[in-house]
């Protein structure tokens, strides 16, 4: 679903016809992922549109990215018995 909707903004039955679920499971799913802050979900009368909000994301990123240079660094310091080859 959040690759769809990175693509475009969509009704809650367009994401979920690709998938073996029903509107209500997709409903739920869809809610899930509004606690997350990952969608936003505007109502036009009976149409419930969502889009993605991809600063949770980005985030997300910036902190794996952060934790990621901090292993890479930590691995290749002298020394350091726990990296690829090292002894125990």
């Amino acid at each position: 679903m959040l690759h769809t909707l990175a693509r475009r903004q969509c009704s809650v039955g367009e994401l979920a016809a690709p998938f073996d679920i029903s509107l209500a499971a997709a409903s739920k799913h869809i809610k899930v992922l509004e606690r997350a802050g990952l969608v936003r979900r505007t109502v036009h009368g009976r149409t419930h549109l969502c889009r993605l909000d991809p600063r949770p994301l980005r985030d997300c990123t910036e902190w794996m990215d952060f934790y990621e240079r901090f292993w890479h660094q930590s691995l290749r310091r002298p020394g350091n018995r726990t990296a690829a080859g090292g002894s125990r």
